[in-house]
């Protein structure tokens, strides 16, 4: 399986494990999204914005390769995150919305990138203003841990919360293969 297949099935897997979440969640009161759970960004509300919050700075950064100028371009006119905890969305049913597009606008991105791309080296700026020059495959795989990462803070709090999230692990995307 090339790189590029790899990172088309992270697509997807983002997007069905955010439509877990998603869904599990809106079993919740505005109250119970916004409550203090005491994690890292606060609540359930806070995490899931913190999500997004991480795919825009790096969505913005991706926007600027060469081969991601035309398949971000709805992405890179987006406003710049005040910081790493803004809350973007305080309206669950506007962050589901916003996630859906955002979700399909990351498959349609990867759908793009060739191997080629994937070699690459990305130059950005971290939100520090530290200059960075790393590998394109390198900083998407990153892209997708820091989700899979917090995603799984969210399943923890609305375990907590009382709602299951369901099977989460990559493992289940993984195709059976014929054996030799």
């Amino acid at each position: 399986m090339s790189l590029k297949n790899h990172f088309q099935m992270m697509a997807d897997y983002n997007q069905s494990m955010n439509s877990q979440i998603y869904g599990a969640a809106g079993h919740l009161s505005a109250e119970e999204l916004a409550e203090d759970r005491q994690a890292y960004f606060g609540s359930i509300l806070g995490t899931l914005n913190h999500i997004l919050v991480g795919d825009t700075i790096w969505l913005k950064r991706f926007a600027t390769h060469p081969s991601s100028r035309t398949s971000l371009r709805e992405i890179s006119v987006l406003p710049n995150p005040d910081s790493l905890d803004q809350i973007l969305f305080n309206d669950f049913a506007a962050l589901t919305e916003h996630r859906v597009w955002l979700d399909s606008q990351i498959i349609h991105w990867i759908d793009t990138l060739t191997e080629a791309d994937l070699d690459s080296v990305l130059s950005y700026r971290s939100t520090k203003g530290v200059p960075a020059n790393k590998r394109f495959s390198s900083v998407i795989l990153h892209f997708f841990n820091h989700q899979t990462h917090h995603r799984g803070q969210v399943s923890t709090l609305l375990s907590q919360a009382g709602r299951d999230v369901g099977v989460t692990d990559l493992l289940i995307r993984i195709p059976e293969e014929d054996h030799f």
